[in-house]
């Protein structure tokens, strides 16, 4: 990493401010202080400790080195009683801290050396933090990036969400299968946290509502023979680059108020005895479990409102602590962003808050609701959108149900007035219908601001997937095209490329991404283009070293690296990208001479635990890569690489080795995408469909710099309403499609006589489970794709052609950052501002 006077100049400010040294006192306090962190915590010198432990001790050290300004942080934001917003997400993944937060710092240097006196590799230190998954994929990072960018920008933002013990899952694949296993991230403790054991909120489930009069005959409501549960807050500090900012990412984790029971102990009860306590665990045990079953659909439900509930109730209590019980001003403090339908619960749950705690009238409180609350919808999906049996969601939440009962009574009234004739609209708006608690209409009833994120996701939004919703409220519809922090995926995963792009154009791109723009005047410089080529192929062999040490292959440096890494869903059409490869592999056995650019094609994906389809997939993805890997007469011309366990921190590796971005969802699938940003901003091409945020990429970098193919979202909306689609077609006429297609069941591929890859097979012909035969339209599109794909690798041949590509994706990628994104949040949905 390139570092600037100027930022070292920043440095020994920062450290002379925090320790009152010198730039090289301050060093040496560091020094000792990460020593003496070991020996009290691990009662070892630091030539006897692992790298774990080093790594706990150093992240304490920077923790303590970041403290004052958090407190300040906090107090400033208190003492001026500025507007403040809260993000509620069920996913935050953040990624490993220690690096990101040394980078924020600016301290990143000085650290790298303090540990090369003390002759340890800071690499190593950095590898041996865990990677906690506490989110599936884009949903989960955009959060992480939404809260570097408030900081960043020295905004009064915040997160909630849940301290799961096991994240998602480790993943391993076994014999090509995707295995589970518990994603044990705390099992050396965590430094960024700091536990709040003043800040414990009972959430109560279950039970029955009994109404009762208080002593003017006011009629309340009161919860009775609940099953309650301790939610217990763990803070973690954001820290903003360069700023003293440092705002607060707070997690639930649940306990049982009874915990142990030391006389059913005694009484040689011993599972009993914990009976409660596992019990309670279970709602911040796992990230997303399997909810095929009921039992499974009710954690998930306890989940998803034991967190919401107790941010509510932290949110109101220091609101009271700052402004007493006048709740008038409630929306002009407060501003709290629901992320995707997960947390739409916190919509009723402040209802009964202002209620039943606070005594506040209906009117009033709804009033305050709708101004406090807004949404962002992650889908197109219509089948996607939450719901929630109303048997599950009365028996859990009852007086939350009666709430939403009320709700949608007045929805009703008013919309029956809007469209007095129109039965079948009401029957479909009502938040309550077949049985159903309708998530997503509550969220848009119940805010004031509903967002896309992407601009073709949001006129889908507004003219199909909720058309009825945008006539009733247009003004509520707004776009918030999705970005990525460029300190991270940039500046960190990619020091080389970041530094020097700073020597071409100075530093400010770290704080704005515009800045990029000033590369194209590069455009024809023969020097820069080799110097891109070049930090490429640099990152393109340590993610060779990487797959060597850890698939035992070998890859070509000098191959495409084609990637496509992100979850696993038929939507994406992991799928496609694998027949294609199927189909390369049937060519060049054809005809052994076949002249092709060698290709490394690279998959990185998680399928959830109950999702046969999409595991049978990464089934296929496997069993191709065994064959072609270990077959002679290919010659090392096409290499397949699933990497397993994909995360934040292997991203950090693939992401700036990338030759070439697989963006290939269902044209009109897709809401945005991020990993699309993060792969243009380190210089990768996209090869996509006309989908999601690959429409502005495609604006902001021009088509002419990357590879569009297929259907485009109206086409496929088309086939959708009028079926004029027959799968058949495209199997017989298309040249070899029929010979891969068929490979799923003539034994080509094994899959352990398990039928995952007839499943496959039918599900594309004939259609399964009542589904239309290839509904994502990956037959349809084959031959659109595989003509790409021949383009792209003759345009790789002209390596100054492919380096000029190259610089403009990197240059026009300003727009994806998520400074951008969060200062149109701040502007247009929170009213909040930078505070100096």
């Amino acid at each position: 990493m390139i570092v600037s006077d100027e930022s070292l100049k920043h440095t020994e400010s920062r450290l002379r401010q925090q320790f009152g040294l010198s730039l090289e006192e301050a060093k040496e306090y560091l020094k000792v202080s990460i020593e003496r962190k070991i020996r009290r915590q691990f009662g070892k010198t630091i030539k006897e400790a692992e790298p774990h432990e080093i790594y706990y001790a150093l992240s304490r050290t920077i923790l303590d080195y970041s403290i004052e300004s958090w407190y300040n942080t906090t107090r400033n934001y208190n003492e001026k009683q500025v507007k403040q917003v809260y993000y509620f997400s069920a996913e935050f993944l953040m990624g490993r801290y220690m690096g990101n937060n040394l980078m924020n710092l600016q301290i990143y240097e000085e650290i790298k050396e303090v540990l090369k006196d003390l002759n340890i590799d800071i690499n190593i230190i950095e590898d041996s933090e865990p990677d906690p998954g506490l989110g599936n994929g884009g949903l989960g990072r955009l959060a992480a990036c939404f809260l570097d960018s408030l900081a960043t920008l020295k905004m009064p933002g915040h997160g909630y969400g849940i301290r799961y013990k096991y994240g998602m899952f480790q993943q391993k694949i076994e014999n090509g299968y995707q295995m589970e296993y518990p994603d044990d991230w705390l099992k050396y403790g965590d430094p960024w946290s700091i536990k709040r054991l003043d800040r414990v909120y009972d959430i109560k489930f279950g039970g029955e509502v009994e109404v009762h009069k208080d002593e003017v005959g006011k009629e309340y409501y009161k919860r009775m023979n609940t099953e309650t549960i301790n939610a217990i807050a763990y803070d973690a500090p954001i820290l903003g680059y360069g700023t003293e900012t440092v705002n607060t990412l707070r997690l639930w984790e649940a306990k049982s108020p009874q915990g142990f029971d030391l006389q059913l102990f005694n009484d040689q009860k011993y599972l009993e005895a914990s009976a409660s306590a596992v019990k309670a665990e279970d709602l911040s045990r796992v990230l997303y479990p399997n909810d095929t079953e009921r039992s499974g659909k009710e954690l998930r439900l306890k989940q998803q409102y034991f967190f919401v509930s107790a941010s509510l109730q932290d949110i109101v209590r220091k609101y009271k602590e700052k402004y007493g019980n006048v709740f008038s001003g409630f929306a002009d403090k407060i501003a709290i962003q629901l992320n995707d339908t997960h947390p739409v619960v916190a919509i009723p749950e402040l209802m009964r808050i202002f209620l039943d705690s606070e005594k506040i009238s209906w009117v009033e409180a709804w009033e305050i609701c709708q101004k406090v609350f807004s949404y962002t919808n992650h889908t197109v999906l219509a089948e996607a959108l939450e719901k929630w049996d109303i048997n599950i969601f009365s028996s859990l939440l009852p007086r939350v149900y009666q709430i939403i009962e009320e709700i949608n009574r007045r929805f009703m009234t008013e919309i029956s007035k809007k469209y007095p004739e129109d039965w079948a609209k009401q029957q479909r708006m009502s938040i309550i219908g077949n049985g159903e608690v309708r998530m997503a209409w509550l969220a848009i009833v119940g805010t004031h601001a509903i967002n896309g994120v992407a601009a073709i996701h949001t006129e889908i939004l507004k003219h199909q997937t909720l058309k009825d919703w945008y006539e009733l409220y247009p003004e509520k519809f707004q776009n918030k095209t999705n970005g990525v922090t460029q300190r991270r995926w940039l500046l960190k995963a990619n020091p080389e490329l970041a530094g020097y792009i700073t020597s071409l154009i100075g530093s400010e791109w770290v704080t704005d991404l515009s800045e990029l723009k000033k590369l194209e005047k590069y455009i024809e410089d023969d020097n820069v283009l080799n110097k891109l080529l070049e930090i490429k192929h640099k990152k393109k062999q340590d993610l060779a070293e990487y797959i060597k040490e850890n698939n035992n292959i070998e890859v070509n440096i000098d191959s495409i690296f084609d990637v496509q890494v992100k979850r696993l869903h038929e939507y994406k059409r992991q799928l496609l990208n694998v027949f294609h490869i199927m189909d390369l592999y049937n060519k060049i056995k054809e005809n052994p001479l076949l002249e092709i650019v060698p290709r490394t094609f690279i998959f990185g994906a998680k399928a959830a635990p109950g999702y046969r389809r999409a595991k049978s997939i990464i089934k296929l993805i496997n069993a191709v890569a065994e064959k072609v890997n270990n077959d002679p007469e290919i010659n090392d011309k096409i290499k397949v690489i699933f990497i397993e366990d994909y995360k934040v921190s292997l991203a950090e590796k693939i992401i700036p080795a990338a030759d070439v971005s697989e963006q290939i969802s269902t044209a009109g699938k897709e809401a945005s995408g991020t990993g699309n940003m993060k792969l243009m901003m380190n210089g990768a091409m996209t090869l996509g469909t006309l989908d999601g945020a690959n429409i502005e990429i495609v604006e902001e970098a021009g088509e002419e710099n990357n590879f569009i193919f297929g259907l485009k979202a109206d086409e496929v909306e088309r086939l959708n309403l009028y079926g004029k689609s027959n799968p058949l077609e495209e199997y017989h006429v298309v040249e070899g499609l029929k010979k891969v297609i068929d490979q799923l069941v003539d034994g080509t591929y094994y899959d352990n006589h398990r039928g995952l890859f007839k499943e496959l097979h039918a599900s594309l012909l004939n259609g399964v489970e009542g589904g239309k035969p290839d509904q994502y339209y990956v037959l349809k599109d084959f031959a659109s794709y595989r003509a790409t794909q021949t383009r792209l690798q003759n345009t790789y041949k002209d390596k100054r052609k492919w380096a000029q590509m190259m610089l403009m994706n990197i240059a026009n990628s300003g727009k994806f950052s998520s400074d951008r994104t969060i200062k149109e949040y701040a502007k247009d949905i929170w009213n909040i501002s930078s505070f100096e």
